[in-house]
């Protein structure tokens, strides 16, 4: 009797087992997820850093948008070239183009310890979210500088931003226009801007320019001279502020006008200073000009000279210039 009882419950379990096998079977057949091959090879091919960089959420996204052809090949900028060059043979293209639109992290400001002033001195917890909510939101005078307590570099993977002298500057050659640095800045101070543009207006400040004047010595004081001056209509002084367009040229006219120097990528101006001093130079010893000067000056020279020819009698010329100095 026990025996037949442990056959049966064996046997219940077996075909329950049975029939639930079969119902998974048939279940994932009918409503399994195709999976796109391609974009299994692309997503294997991306970093994986989630970012959000490429525009997408995730790498997940950006691999379906590459695989369905809505993005290009090179739009995860975290990968570069190299990863640029394996979806490109994934996907049959070629892999051009990844690094005309480059873009890098750009911190609009360039006050300094030793360009703006400071208000006060903070001993709070060292982080710029923390100073942000404090009267001024700066240490400094100016209430739109970069706080200079190192949340950008944080929130920075790529190891390709610092606090130097207490401002943020960032390794163009390590950013990865990954915008973690964009996100984390609490002040708003930072942005994407192309790799190769070598002018930006690094300044934030909305205020009167005697105002931005008294703070910082590089602030915009929004004189318009980079708008009266461009030649391209690519600059214009909005809410106390220059602002670029996409109209720009990258001619550099508005950093070489700017008073301030708020505008980055100004040329040096000393050496062109030197260029014009050294012809002046050769032509002060010039011995057919010292007669113009008149009667005394012809005198003088005619000692100098005996003295270049016969310099053992050198004292009596020096005395005859004396004596008609007297006379």
């Amino acid at each position: 009797m026990l025996v037949t009882f442990i056959v049966v419950a064996a046997g219940l379990v077996g075909a329950t087992g049975l029939i639930l096998g079969l119902f998974l079977g048939v279940a994932s057949e009918k409503f399994k997820v195709e999976v796109d091959e391609t974009e299994a090879k692309v997503r294997a091919a991306l970093p994986g850093n989630n970012c959000g960089a490429c525009g997408f959420p995730g790498c997940d996204g950006c691999a379906k948008a590459i695989a369905k052809g809505e993005a290009p090949v090179n739009q995860c900028p975290v990968g570069g070239a190299a990863v640029t060059a394996k979806i490109a043979e994934i996907m049959g293209a070629n892999a051009t183009g990844e690094t005309a639109d480059k873009k890098v992290a750009f911190v609009r400001c360039q006050g300094d310890c030793d360009k703006a002033k400071q208000a006060y001195h903070y001993t709070g917890i060292a982080d710029c979210s923390d100073l942000a909510v404090v009267p001024n939101g700066s240490e400094k005078e100016c209430p739109y500088s970069c706080c200079g307590y190192g949340t950008c570099v944080k929130a920075c993977k790529f190891d390709a931003i610092h606090i130097v002298n207490g401002v943020a500057v960032v390794d163009k050659e390590k950013c990865v226009a990954c915008g973690a640095c964009v996100k984390a800045c609490p002040k708003h101070i930072i942005d994407l801007v192309p790799y190769k543009k070598k002018h930006n207006v690094a300044c934030q400040n909305h205020l009167k320019g005697k105002v931005v004047k008294d703070s910082c010595s590089t602030g915009c004081i929004a004189c318009g001279m980079c708008e009266k001056n461009c030649p391209f209509d690519a600059i214009h002084v909005t809410d106390g502020l220059a602002v670029m367009n996409d109209k720009c040229k990258d001619c550099g006219i508005c950093a070489q006008k700017c008073p301030t120097g708020a505008i980055t990528g100004k040329r040096p101006v000393k050496p062109a200073a030197q260029k014009s001093a050294a012809p002046a130079a050769p032509k002060a010893p010039a011995n057919a000009t010292a007669p113009a000067d008149g009667a005394k000056a012809t005198t003088t020279a005619a000692p100098t000279e005996a003295k270049a020819s016969a310099p053992a009698p050198a004292a009596k010329p020096a005395e005859q210039p004396k004596d008609i100095a007297n006379a």
